[in-house]
């Protein structure tokens, strides 16, 4: 199903309210799929640390409202022909990848401060482990992925910033940075085989409403990359972009309408096309083509604004237009409440 169809077809709209019950929600439209609330536990941490009792549920509602808080794009995204196959392949390439970099730490810098506030390298490995063994354990056993969501849920319940710090990462950052190590992979591979069995129409629990498999294992994919962005940027490694960011660019453009969404703005009317260049060099074009204002560059510089790892005045993007200019000054292609990105010239808090 194509996205124009998906998300006429949709009912559901994500409203912003607090309680204290769970973590955090919300997965918008990706690979042809029917857009539905699920979780993306990317920077999860700083939604909890900032507001403990902010998720977001689901609340039936016309599809026209949901179409206003989501982008139009063009047919030519090629979702339809993204299989769970090639996602799985990617996520695994995107974890080896990083691998590659902190294998070769010392251990001064695998205690070295990354752009996440609070975060050495070592909570960056363990947060990765934690979560790659839970979807493992979501696609495998759900009942027992529900059991390990509840005692999350509970641990949140009593307001404690740090409740979910202490329950997903002390048993694993108390570990010496070599065993740290062995869990992420022994996860990992757990993840892999898992997820080897996958079809895409399957649906598997999360922390909130069931994700399609795509989604979910893009969920995988985009904290590996984003996360890993953060362990470069603390021990000065230039990583190589490579077309993996295809799917992280599709989100970043499906979600512009998040981005206002979730800081209850509306989202404005002007369309905007994205034209960029990736790694290989070929084109990704989002959008329509006779939109009034653009936006271009390469998939790299989009896909660091878009999870907030750069702000826009130090990448090559070219924005043309008020509109684009200000959709990436709000960008946010993750789940959780508003978050901000870098000032200028500066790296995540």
């Amino acid at each position: 199903m194509g996205l124009t169809n998906a998300v006429q077809s949709l009912s559901l709209q994500l409203e912003l309210r607090r309680t204290a019950e769970t973590v955090h929600l919300v997965n918008l439209v990706e690979y042809g799929e029917k857009p539905t609330a699920g979780c993306i536990p990317y920077r999860c941490r700083i939604v909890l640390r900032a507001s403990p009792a902010i998720i977001f549920t689901a609340r039936r509602v016309t599809a026209t409202i949901v179409a206003q808080a989501t982008q139009r794009g063009d047919q030519t995204l090629g979702s339809d022909t993204i299989h769970v196959g090639r996602v799985r392949s990617d996520v695994l390439a995107e974890q080896d990848s990083l691998d590659d970099i902190v294998s070769g730490l010392n251990d001064e810098q695998w205690y070295a401060p990354t752009p996440s506030k609070g975060w050495r390298v070592v909570e960056q490995i363990a947060h990765l482990a934690y979560f790659d063994d839970a979807a493992a354990v979501a696609i495998t056993d759900p009942a027992r992925f529900v059991e390990l969501r509840g005692a999350l849920q509970s641990a949140l319940a009593g307001g404690d910033p740090e409740a979910a710090d202490t329950l997903t990462l002390e048993p694993l950052r108390s570990l010496d940075p070599a065993g740290l190590l062995e869990a992420w992979r022994a996860n990992r591979r757990l993840l892999a085989d898992a997820a080897a069995g996958l079809a895409d129409d399957d649906r598997i629990e999360w922390y909130g409403p069931s994700m399609g498999s795509k989604s979910f294992l893009t969920a995988r994919l985009m904290e590996a990359w984003a996360h890993g962005q953060d362990v470069a940027d603390a021990v000065g490694v230039d990583r190589a972009a490579t077309d993996r960011l295809t799917h992280i660019a599709r989100l970043g453009f499906i979600t512009r309408g998040w981005s206002y969404a979730v800081r209850g703005l509306a989202v404005p009317a002007d369309q905007v096309r994205v034209e960029l260049v990736a790694p290989s060099g070929a084109h990704w074009r989002f959008g329509p083509e006779d939109a009034a204002q653009s936006i271009g560059g390469s998939a790299e510089d989009f896909c660091l604004v878009v999870t907030q790892r750069r702000h826009v005045d130090d990448t090559d993007l070219v924005v043309e237009g008020d509109a684009a200019r200000d959709w990436m000054l709000q960008a946010q292609a993750f789940a959780g409440g508003p978050t901000e990105g870098p000032a200028a010239a500066g790296l995540p808090t």
